[in-house]
């Protein structure tokens, strides 16, 4: 199995961003969000527990350490991803999840979209950088994960902006 460290510290990282959606996606259900985004909260909750599975398989059949995901609520711990795992493009600030986690109703729905916008794109970037990386993304279970992720997120940031604009003007910004 050929592979790279690159590989490895985008499947690494990519677990601990997954799970950062699992935790704002989690809180749909109980923060009054409209039907059509329960409706996109769940199905990114199933995508990306799958794509963690694939992530820490592939990383346990290639005998790197596997980062283990605990969410309680809105905390999250990811052991085993490294200290800059919560310092990734696009992830959410504390100050940013504390936000997330205090709306409800409408305002959840403008600022679930507005940060998971922010969340998916870092998200492609991280792809991106991978992609950019002298032979990185060669063993094909990684290629084919990132190339999925590049193209979901980005179908979904799409998703997101229309939802976002069809909502009704508050005046401010989240």
């Amino acid at each position: 199995m050929r592979f790279t460290e690159a590989d490895v510290r985008f499947m690494t990282g990519m677990i601990a961003h997954h799970a950062q959606a699992l935790v704002m996606a989690g809180l749909a259900p109980t923060h009054g969000a409209s039907q059509p985004l329960q409706t996109l909260t769940a199905r990114t909750i199933n995508a990306q527990q799958d794509e963690i599975a694939t992530m820490q398989r592939w990383l346990r059949d290639r005998g790197q350490p596997v980062p283990e995901v605990h969410i309680e609520g809105t905390t999250l711990v990811v052991r085993g991803a490294g200290d800059d795992a919560m310092h990734m493009p696009g992830m959410l600030t504390s100050d940013q999840m504390r936000d997330l986690d205090q709306a409800r109703g409408p305002e959840f729905d403008r600022r679930f979209l507005t940060y998971m916008i922010q969340h998916h794109g870092g998200a492609v970037t991280m792809v991106q950088d991978l992609l950019l990386t002298y032979g990185a993304a060669q063993d094909g279970a990684v290629f084919k994960l990132a190339s999925d992720i590049q193209v979901d997120q980005a179908t979904e940031i799409a998703r997101m902006e229309l939802m976002l604009k069809a909502l009704p003007d508050t005046g401010r910004d989240p």
